[in-house]
């Protein structure tokens, strides 16, 4: 049956009389097509970005009214044969002579050593002295040692890039777009690790960061691990308590920060959160507080000397430090070797598709896994970081986006949910941009098209991983078809198996790992790494060991992937990873609480997790629920971070719980689940 539509569905969505009278003969002409093909007719002609969104819709579902949902979503952008001969991937794929990405892959986990050798060369990873073996299994999967006998620091291979190409474009709050070329940031880094040097710093040292991401903070994290100390990230949004915690576990021996951080137009103290911590000295920048004894002012920590010798170690050494949420309230501690970088290059140079001379945008911070990676996935490509200052919630950094010309722009799905929400970055020209990726939590379908949408259909890599992992293990590609909120492979040199709860193979159910891979980690600074991610999982054979991750994802019939949130009692809010019971213990100790439960749902249609708690209060506390939400969010505040928003609070008499007396957290998710709205339209 060819499909049309009239002229009154395209005006009840908002479309001018004029456009619609125009647009509309050749919307049916296209629509006469086969749905791949007039979806591709209607975004390559007629749809524009400034078109009302749901004119979008509209054509979306119609072009795609036949499609099969048991398939899932379908695809809103398909790769052209020029952009997939571009592409990082299609060139490797030459190289070996395989004629499909299916192949590629399979080739990558079965001949994984090979394929890092391969990776490595094209990555142009600097030595002092090269590799003797890629890997050395001798010490089981569980412990692979990675380059066996090489020196180098992982630093050196981010500047390989001419001195004058731009290396970092950035824009303060308020203010203009300053550019820092590969050969500022080079001296700059420099002039940090003998900054270090001077003040009687020694390698392996741990040196904290907690402040925003800006181009001195980038410095600041290359020059600490050209002079062999290892960077403690700090989210610099914590709160004095969990700053402190995170120095102790990692004894750091000093840390970087700044006076305050500007958030539309509101100074936010930073400093002060610092000394409240009790931290080890301080290097600040800059000048609008009195500094502790002791404490150092950014420009005199900083040496003029502008030249510096990288000290280098072996593959294995310590370069960063960082902390993801377990399931007990304490976080574990990583470390992130030198290898570590290797796999964020890699996944960048192959699926974020980042070449020499790209625009990389993806709002973070040094505090989490993404700014690290941010960092060595641009420089180590020979690309250009880009920074903005103020709130990404705003159109100023849409405006940035703009200017700075970004090519590829990272996302968290409740940034873009807040995008949509206001709008703020409709009429922007975005045309610049090749791909987004989005990180951090699951994503909304609706929320996804509307991002391709803002760049005339653009794809979305949505890129699945951990701290623990040093980048993906499930992503997608511009070498397929890119479909909202949906994975297309495995990460490339790694596999994973889905299993059910009964350890069987399935297309629904939790994934595990097959390792080895460069960027999975295989200690913890805190924890027994065995037992936490190796110990009890299935035994599948010729698959041992499977190393546990925890996400629940399911394997949809064409082989592209879904995720479904975690298995365990940690969840994701606005992009950072965090435990029910660190949730629990901050508001369980608050006066009229008995205790509480948290949990994360999302919409039926799905999309980002929204923290719900259940809440016993103690017998003569009045059942307040606005009160009773307002002091505990003000808790959740002061003790743990203020992105973590109460969505709904539930007030019981009591928590379900096991035989053993564990709180039945999935039970409460479940009630909670079937309480929620049916979602009243469909991208299916």
């Amino acid at each position: 049956m060819i499909k049309q539509l009239l002229l009154e569905q395209v005006l009840a969505c908002g479309v001018e009389t004029n456009i619609a009278t125009t647009i509309l003969p050749q919307v049916n002409q296209c629509l006469a097509c086969l749905p791949a093909d007039c979806w591709q007719c209607l975004t390559q002609c007629i749809l524009k970005p400034s078109h009302p969104f749901a004119l979008h819709e509209l054509l979306y579902k119609t072009s795609f009214s036949d499609w099969d949902k048991s398939q899932g979503f379908p695809p809103a952008w398909f790769p052209s044969h020029e952009q997939m001969q571009a592409a990082n991937i299609a060139v490797l794929m030459k190289e070996l002579k395989l004629d499909s990405y299916a192949e590629l892959h399979a080739w990558s986990t079965q001949h994984y050593a090979k394929f890092w050798d391969i990776i490595i060369q094209r990555l142009g990873i600097r030595w002092r002295e090269k590799y003797t073996q890629i890997v050395d299994l001798a010490d089981s999967v569980e412990s692979p040692q990675w380059l066996v006998g090489a020196q180098f620091n992982i630093v050196e291979s981010c500047f390989q890039t001419s001195p004058d190409i731009p290396a970092i474009i950035f824009q303060p709050e308020a203010g203009s777009i300053f550019t820092l070329s590969y050969g500022e940031l080079y001296a700059l880094t420099n002039r940090v690790a003998n900054g270090l040097v001077d003040a009687g710093f020694k390698r392996a040292d741990a040196i904290a960061i907690t402040m925003p991401m800006t181009a001195e903070s980038v410095a600041i994290y290359l020059g600490i691990v050209k002079a062999g100390g290892i960077v403690v990230s700090i989210p610099d949004s914590f709160s004095a308590a969990e700053i402190a915690r995170r120095l102790y576990l990692s004894n750091a021996k000093a840390i970087f920060t700044q006076d305050y951080i500007l958030r539309s137009g509101k100074q936010l103290p930073l400093y002060n959160k610092v000394v409240n911590a009790n931290a080890p000295i301080a290097i600040v920048l800059g000048s609008s507080v009195e500094l502790r004894p002791g404490d150092l002012t950014w420009k005199e920590f900083l040496s003029s000397n502008e030249q510096f010798d990288a000290f280098p170690t072996h593959a294995g050494a310590y370069t960063n430090i960082l902390f993801s949420s377990g399931t007990t309230g304490e976080p574990k501690v990583i470390p992130w070797t030198q290898t570590t970088p290797i796999k964020c290059a890699a996944d960048g140079h192959l699926h974020q598709d980042i070449q020499p001379g790209d625009v990389v945008a993806w709002h973070t911070n040094l505090g989490w896994m993404m700014g690290p990676w941010l960092i060595y996935a641009s420089l180590i490509n020979q690309a250009t970081i880009a920074l903005y200052y103020g709130k990404p919630t705003e159109r100023e950094y849409g405006q940035f986006i703009q200017d700075a010309g970004v090519n590829i722009l990272g996302v968290v799905p409740s940034l873009v949910n807040s995008w949509k929400t206001t709008g703020c970055m409709q009429g922007l020209d975005w045309s610049a941009i090749k791909a987004f990726s989005s990180t951090g939590e699951c994503s909304n379908p609706e929320d996804m098209f509307y991002l391709m949408s803002l760049a005339g259909y653009k794809p979305v890599i949505e890129y699945c991983g951990g701290t623990e992992i040093g980048g993906a293990y499930i992503t997608g590609t511009l070498v397929q078809p890119s479909t909202p909120s949906t994975f297309t492979t495995p990460a490339l040199g790694l596999d994973i198996i889905i299993l059910d709860s009964d350890g069987n193979p399935t297309n629904k159910g939790e994934a595990f790992i097959i390792p080895p891979s460069i960027g999975l980690s295989t200690e913890l600074l805190n924890a027994d790494h065995h037992q936490i991610y190796f110990a009890n999982v299935p035994q599948i054979p010729h698959l041992v060991p499977l190393r546990r991750h925890g996400d629940q994802i399911q394997r949809l019939p064409y082989c592209y992937y879904r995720a479904h949130g975690r298995v365990d009692d940690s969840m994701n809010l606005s992009g950072i990873k965090v435990s029910s019971t660190e949730i629990e213990q901050v508001l369980n100790a608050e006066s009229g609480i008995s205790e509480t439960a948290a949990i994360a749902v999302s919409s039926l249609s799905g999309g980002p997790s929204q923290l719900v708690l259940y809440v016993v209060v103690k017998p003569d506390v009045q059942e307040d629920k606005a009160a009773i939400a307002t002091s505990l969010q003000k808790a959740i505040n002061q003790r743990l971070n203020p992105l973590f928003k109460i969505h709904d609070i539930v007030i019981v008499d009591r928590l379900p719980r096991t035989a053993s007396n564990k709180v039945m957290r999935r039970v409460l998710r479940d009630q909670y689940q079937a309480t929620l709205p049916q979602p009243t339209k469909s991208y299916a």
